[in-house]
């Protein structure tokens, strides 16, 4: 019986069935794949999109805005508080902050603010989703359906 040698620069495990073995379960593969990865991108996406990663009740904070971005899934700012804590506070999406009449051009870093939204529950961390931002008095609503 002739012994078969494997053509240079490939595996032999790739040609044990017809079409090969990778060939054949690749399908199965990737189908598992996408099966096991969607519910945690799901989520992700629920727990950054909801409002369940936020405590119930509103708070209020003072500071200075460090940077603005108005990039999706949300605008955010980094405010430093009275206390010079960094914060991260998330505006509504690109559309409904929009809405509210803030915009990218509305403030600048080293501008006053009060936000008023939900602090994280995550004890410690400074994040929070603004349901309100005022700068010089005037007043955007991002969520006026929750004031």
């Amino acid at each position: 019986m002739p012994v078969h040698v494997p053509p240079q620069g490939t595996r032999p495990s790739a040609r044990l069935l017809p079409g090969g073995i990778l060939a054949a379960l690749m399908p199965r593969v990737l189908a598992a794949f996408v099966l096991a990865a969607s519910p945690v991108a799901a989520g992700a996406a629920l727990a950054h999109h909801g409002w369940s990663w936020a405590e119930s009740e509103k708070s209020e904070l003072r500071g200075t805005i460090l940077a603005i971005s108005m990039a999706p899934p949300h605008p955010a700012l980094q405010v430093r508080a009275e206390d010079g804590t960094v914060w991260q506070v998330d505006l509504g999406n690109p559309r409904q902050t929009e809405r509210s009449g803030f915009r990218g051009d509305t403030a600048r870093p080293g501008d006053a603010i009060l936000v008023l939204g939900n602090r994280s529950r995550e004890p410690g961390k400074p994040h929070m989703k603004a349901v309100r931002i005022t700068l010089d008095g005037q007043n955007y609503d991002l969520y006026p359906e929750r004031l």
